[in-house]
């Protein structure tokens, strides 16, 4: 069973970092991209990053998300990291990571998301 836990949000200043980890299980992340998502209240849902499978070898990021975010795997711990740096408060919203084919198409499975606030 595919199952992702987001964990790592919080309340930061603007010009602030947090690292956000998502525990996989039930897949390999070798065979599957992981992506990182976004969403505010009332407003649709916003890919940040995406990290592809080690076939494809693939990193992408959204124009808001390049110079400051960074997305990583770490394979032995079955986990995918978002580095979010110089934080803005439009950064603010739901985070989740999900789960899918390849960073190109639909994801799959998502986990149940974690609050990034930021402010002063």
């Amino acid at each position: 069973q595919v199952q992702l836990v987001e964990s790592g949000g919080g309340l930061v200043q603007p010009g602030g970092s947090l690292r956000l980890s998502c525990a996989a299980s039930g897949f390999s992340l070798d065979d599957y991209a992981v992506g990182w998502f976004r969403q505010a209240p009332g407003k649709g849902r916003e890919a940040v990053a995406c990290i592809g499978s080690r076939r494809d070898a693939i990193i992408a990021y959204s124009v808001s998300a390049q110079g400051r975010f960074t997305i990583s795997k770490d394979n032995a711990r079955d986990t995918v990291h978002l580095q979010m740096n110089s934080l803005r408060p439009e950064d603010t919203a739901v985070y989740y990571c999900g789960v899918g084919r390849e960073c190109e198409g639909r994801m799959g499975n998502w986990g149940q998301g974690t609050q990034v606030s930021v402010s002063t």
